[in-house]
């Protein structure tokens, strides 16, 4: 569902601030997900402070002012013009907010590429920037730091060795678990719930990405991996995982006829992972919501070959999974980006198939991976250090009232 939306959504209530407003601008269906918890955490400890946001449905619901949606799949556009020109229309309709509205903080959660221009016009009113998700700058890009630095005051870091490697670079951050790794999980529901999938075995949960071009650049692949396994092992089942309702009538549609044993849902992602024993997905958040129930996983991102090239020149990590950047080592056989056939990763996955130690031996190296995340609150931990950051800026604010 590939939608350029050219008009503003109107806000979800009055937006009537009764002083400086937080500014939360998000540009990916995850950064909607990811700035949701902090939302309903910051509305509860500032209940009449306004918050208004550029992003998704997600924020909405957790009590954010909507003045744009700027995170549902393809609201900027897929090609670079489009691209550019929403990030444009974005920064204007702050501008244009901002000659009504007073700014005590903006948020920027992920997305550099979209944010960084609007940063830039959220710095010049005086207000305080925090970034919710830390640009990647360890993996490419090193030389924007000193623009990261001009932009921002904070950095909330969801992998655990980015606080140090901001910090050493003289920019403000905090490791605060992650969103996705950190939210409750009951395995006893799941697992009851699971019992309504397919039967039959092994099962093999498919996700083949959250966004249009992810699915039809990974679908065709990653369904004749299954077809070949299910040839090798009869009874195999397989369930591909729709994000959402649309996506799933895509995915119906481009597929055709279903090879034997597959099944399409748009349900709950967990209850999915809860029922396989074995994953086939697409890089992304969905590696660790996998990684979170030590579900062994093989991992692609279809590409062309300029991409392979370019990802070789300019990547300086040797991983593109989430496990395997924590973990510093490769647990989870990526194959990211990929540009050739689907034989190398049917003999990944058949290699952790056919043998269970295999299969237990990752599972536990995923246990072990997550274990930095262990008793934080995302949530609660952003916001405690959004509320140190602003000391200074409300004692300011409340001076000001009192002259």
């Amino acid at each position: 569902m590939m939608i350029e939306s050219t008009q503003e959504v109107a806000p979800t209530r009055a937006a009537t601030p009764s002083g400086p407003a937080i500014l939360i601008t998000a540009f990916e269906p995850s950064g909607d997900a990811h700035a949701a918890p902090l939302i309903r955490t910051l509305r509860s400890q500032y209940p009449d402070r306004p918050i208004v946001a550029l992003g998704g449905p997600k924020m909405a619901d957790a009590g954010a002012d909507l003045l744009e949606e700027t995170a549902a799949d393809g609201s900027m556009g897929l090609n670079a013009l489009s691209r550019i020109a929403g990030v444009r229309r974005s920064a204007n309709t702050i501008r244009s907010w901002l000659r009504s509205n007073r700014l005590l903080l903006h948020i920027a959660v992920d997305s550099p590429a979209a944010n960084f221009p609007i940063c830039k016009v959220t710095k010049r009113t005086g207000a305080k920037v925090a970034h919710l998700v830390a640009p990647q700058m360890w993996a490419w890009g090193s030389w924007r730091i000193k623009k990261l630095r001009r932009l921002t005051d904070l950095v909330l870091c969801l992998l655990p060795f980015e606080e140090e490697w901001f910090t050493s670079r003289d920019i403000p951050a905090r490791f605060i678990g992650h969103p996705t790794i950190n939210r409750p999980l009951d395995l006893d529901a799941l697992r009851e719930e699971a019992r309504s999938l397919p039967s039959g075995g092994p099962k093999i949960a498919i996700f083949p990405g959250s966004r249009s071009h992810e699915v039809d650049a990974n679908l065709g692949l990653l369904v004749k991996v299954y077809t070949e396994l299910n040839h090798r092992q009869r009874g195999t089942a397989g369930l591909i995982v729709a994000a959402n309702d649309a996506l799933g009538t895509r995915i119906r549609r481009k597929i055709g006829t279903l090879p034997p044993g597959l099944h399409v849902s748009s349900g709950n992602a967990d209850v999915a992972i809860a029922w396989c024993d074995f994953a086939l997905n697409v890089s992304g958040t969905v590696s660790l919501d996998i990684a979170r129930q030590a579900k062994p996983m093989v991992a692609v991102y279809k590409t062309g070959w300029v991409s392979v090239l370019g990802a070789k020149l300019l990547l300086k990590t040797p991983y593109r999974l989430l496990p395997n950047i924590i973990a510093g080592r490769e647990i989870v056989p990526e194959f990211i980006p990929h540009a050739g056939g689907a034989g190398a990763i049917i003999d990944a996955a058949a290699h952790l198939m056919e043998d269970s130690k295999h299969l237990a031996i990752q599972s536990e190296a995923l246990r072990r991976v997550l274990t930095p995340y262990e008793g934080h609150v995302p949530e609660e931990e952003a916001a405690h250090a959004i509320a140190n950051l602003l000391k200074g800026e409300e004692v300011a604010n409340v001076q000001k009232v009192l002259q």
